[in-house]
């Protein structure tokens, strides 16, 4: 179907304004159809008919249905063959409109339109919408674009059991009957509706009722951690509230943790979605908390920036993303406990960002093209969230956070309600600080690219070098510091905007760190006495986020070839084992076993590489404290001793409280599979013992990670063919797909994901789409042969624009590693 294209886009919102949406759902009518009817109230522009168009204005209604009955416009009945490719033409339009739409629609199991999912520990269905970017015409007519908002009055019919939750609030007027309340203007892709047998925990705070809604399987996890999310919940609210002064607008707050998402969260005004993973069934750390609390605090942000205002076309859609994640963890550490949240910015999300940033697709914060809605989805990455926020954050030091504030205020209420753009945002901030930003956007915001400091300690100079690619003059503040015997000996701060400065203050120490604080955008290149003193020295350096920048530094250095992988494992096995940081722990261990040493290295020195994984995991279990879970993960996934993994897999052996952690066990029962050291029976007898949603995925990517042929042959076919199976199962066995088996047995398979994987969009969504793809990539086969054979597909002008993206990002990543190998093998 044709995507939506920004000048269609733009002429029909010159012409229409949508005053008024009711749509009534039926969701008993079995597990695959829903019904659905619309009534759209609009109004026409007197200038749209013209003389060229004698007989009234004219344009079209999205609606993707199974079947669609009937549409009547003014009281007229509609030729419904006349529907193509999802659009429904519309003629001879008066001033004032009234369109009702009748119609079956179907059930999603790609986590896109209305997506209905079955929890086996029980059997019960579950109902989410997410109509992000353009499936709102899969659940109801409309005019799907961000500019066109309207207010909402939905009704729902639904089985009895049921609980119905949206964007407004929910009355239940007679069982299986539901209305929910009249909403503010939303954007179509933000129009939510949430049903089946929901276990719920409520509670109000400053007058707005707040609930919290699991499926009935994770009630006692959900019971057990509601107070921590209602607190996050409280302290995000009060602290939006101060900050903007603008009280939020939508009534009740929801949060529905919902199975099968697949987006971290969506901002439904109201009432926002996430996926259910984050209501954690066992041992928990820190940074999983953290992580959690930083979603929670994001979509809250949402509520203001893209809820309130929304961005008119999606070429402006940092201004909904870039605000959200600066917010988030600006208000995790000015209101919450976790004053650590810019140390986990730096090495989870930033990291993204940057990886992001070396790809072929790299694009501007802000302006990228955007033709088509389709194109558009592509960029939500870390680009529009990571590097948007750092953005942002050398706006504020451009600024001042007293001008930023008052210019977020100015910019909030003069379009509530409303659509906003990139120079209506600079106008505000123009406004409230009186510094022209044209050049600053330019450079910042407009341009592409990502410039590397440098620290010259014997010189005391700090250098910035500007990517040839993506040449721009982008000004930075930030600060420096060296480190001697576990002190800061020195820290200054440094404004640069030339290729050098030099500052007085900077001397050689053990460990000289370039943007300490982590408070601009850019590569870090660590001086080579820095590097060379790491795996003595990094593990005194007394500040966590110092720590995070060099971690992040050693990571993108791998990448781009100026780091040794084996140096990091050195760094790894010395400073790792006594990191305190639980955000620290994950992110590196995480890039370690995911990428360091299965791509960067030879396959010969992987197994060794693993067990010096293993022990550096075993010393951190050893140290015991709050961090033994992060010890223990990591360990499970390095380990190779058979009897230690067996012994784990029956709850023994561990220590006390990890006995029963059904998610540790299913991290070792994975590891046995990738040895070969468990059959389908036995992963089917894990499986049978933890008999949920999460269960099941979990044998779906043991059973994939087996290295015999018969394995690898059902997975490969599960995941290309099986149009039954739901994005999360898809993504489960693309997962455990080539985390084992001989390069002889996989080689085939590498070219069978150049015929395979492209026709799946034939029946998944473009977001469902794009994780597959990136998932089932054979990233560990690094080869030219293996580039050569997949980038061959890039050239059929058919190609989903998400399989696009994941080819040629994953190819760009193989470069490094094959680079990396060329240099240092």
């Amino acid at each position: 179907m044709p995507s939506l294209t920004r000048d269609e886009a733009a002429r029909r919102a010159r012409s229409l304004t949508v005053t008024a949406m009711t749509v009534d759902l039926d969701l008993d009518q079995g597990a695959r159809t829903f019904g659905s009817t619309t009534t759209i109230a609009f109004s026409v522009a007197p200038t749209a008919s013209t003389a060229a168009d004698p007989n009234g204005a004219t344009t079209f209604v999205d609606v993707r249905p199974r079947a669609l009955h009937r549409a009547r416009l003014n009281g007229r009945d509609l030729d419904v063959g006349l529907l193509d490719d999802g659009r429904l033409p519309l003629t001879d339009l008066e001033e004032d409109n009234v369109l009702v739409v009748e119609a079956t629609m179907g059930y999603s199991h790609d986590g896109q339109g209305l997506h209905r999912a079955t929890d086996p520990a029980d059997g019960e269905d579950y109902v989410y919408g997410h109509l992000f970017l353009d499936a709102a015409p899969t659940v109801f007519a409309c005019f799907d674009q961000p500019d066109l908002k309207a207010p909402y009055t939905v009704t729902v019919t639904a089985p009895h059991d049921w609980t119905v939750l949206g964007n407004g609030a929910a009355t239940q007027d007679v069982p299986g009957r539901w209305s929910l309340a009249t909403t503010r203007p939303l954007a179509t892709y933000f129009v939510t509706v949430c049903a089946g047998p929901w276990a719920s925990v409520r509670t109000e705070h400053d007058g707005i009722p707040l609930g919290l809604h699991a499926r009935r399987s994770l009630r006692g996890p959900l019971e057990a951690q509601a107070e921590q999310i209602f607190e996050i919940t409280r302290q995000s609210f009060d602290y939006y509230h101060g900050l903007f002064g603008i009280r939020y607008p939508f009534g009740e707050y929801h949060q529905v943790w919902a199975p099968e998402f697949n987006a971290g969260a969506m901002e439904n005004p109201g009432c926002v979605v996430f996926r259910d993973q984050y209501v954690y069934r066992g041992a928990v750390s820190r940074d999983q908390i953290l992580l959690r609390s930083n979603t929670i605090a994001h979509e809250m942000a949402h509520m203001w920036f893209g809820d309130l205002v929304t961005m008119r076309w999606w070429d402006d859609l940092w201004l909904n993303e870039s605000f959200a994640e600066y917010m988030s963890h600006r208000t995790l550490h000015a209101a919450t406990e976790f004053t650590e949240a810019w140390v986990d910015a730096t090495v989870t999300r930033k990291a993204w960002g940057y990886a992001t940033e070396r790809t072929p697709s790299t694009h501007p914060v802000a302006g990228s093209p955007a033709p088509d809605g389709r194109t558009a989805l592509q960029n939500f990455d870390g680009i529009s969230y990571a590097k948007g926020s750092a953005a942002l954050r050398q706006l504020i030091a451009h600024i001042g956070d007293d001008a930023f504030v008052a210019g977020i205020t100015a910019y909030l209420n003069e379009f509530a309600y409303g659509n906003g753009t990139l120079a209506d945002f600079l106008h505000a901030m123009e406004q409230a600080s009186g510094i022209e930003l044209g050049s600053w956007s330019r450079a910042w915001l407009e341009t592409a690219g990502v410039d590397t400091i440098a620290v010259d300690p014997a010189a005391g100079r700090v250098t910035r070098q500007v990517p040839a690619a993506h040449p721009a003059d982008r000004p930075h503040t930030l600060d420096v510091a060296g480190f001697d015997d576990g002190e800061a000996s020195w820290r200054l701060p440094v404004r640069i905007d030339a290729d050098a400065v030099t500052v007085a203050g900077i001397r050689p120490a053990q460990v000289v760190v370039p943007n300490v604080s982590d408070l601009t955008w850019a590569t870090v290149d660590l001086d080579p006495g820095t590097l060379a003193a790491l795996p003595e020295r990094l593990g005194t350096v007394p500040d966590a986020q110092a720590r995070a920048v060099v971690w992040t530094a050693l990571g993108d250095g791998v990448c781009l070839g100026t780091v040794d992988p084996r140096h990091l494992l050195r760094v790894f096995a010395a400073a790792w084992p006594v990191e305190t940081e639980a955000s620290i722990l994950t992110a590196v261990a995480g890039r370690v076993l995911a990428r360091t040493v299965p791509c960067f290295l030879p396959v010969e020195e992987r197994p060794g590489a693993l067990d010096a994984v293993a022990d550096a995991a075993r010393r951190l279990v050893d140290r015991g404290g709050g961090t033994v879970v992060e010890g223990l993960r990591a360990w499970s996934r390095a380990t190779s001793d058979p009897d230690l993994l067996r012994s784990w897999s029956r709850g023994e052996g561990l220590p006390d409280g990890f006995g029963d952690d059904r998610d540790l066990r299913w991290l070792v029962v994975r590891r046995l599979a990738q040895l070969g050291l468990v059959d389908d029976a036995a992963i089917e007898d894990f499986r049978a013992a933890d008999d949920t949603l999460t269960g099941h995925l979990a044998s779906l990517t043991a059973r994939a990670a087996r290295p015999d042929p018969e394995a690898k042959a059902w997975a490969w076919s599960e995941l290309t063919t099986n149009r039954e199976r739901s994005n999360y199962e898809l993504n489960a066995l693309a997962e455990g797909f080539w985390a084992s088996g001989s390069r002889d047995l996989l080689l085939p398979y590498a070219a069978r994901y150049a015929t395979d994987i492209p026709p799946l969009s034939g029946w998944l969504g473009e977001d469902a789409l794009a994780r597959v793809a990136t998932l089932a990539y054979p990233s560990r086969l690094v080869s030219e042969d293996v580039l050569r054979t997949i980038e061959r597909v890039v050239t059929d002008p058919d190609l989903s624009p998400a399989v696009r993206r994941a080819v040629v990002d994953q190819g760009s990543a193989m470069r490094e590693a094959l680079r990396s190998l060329a240099t240092f093998a």
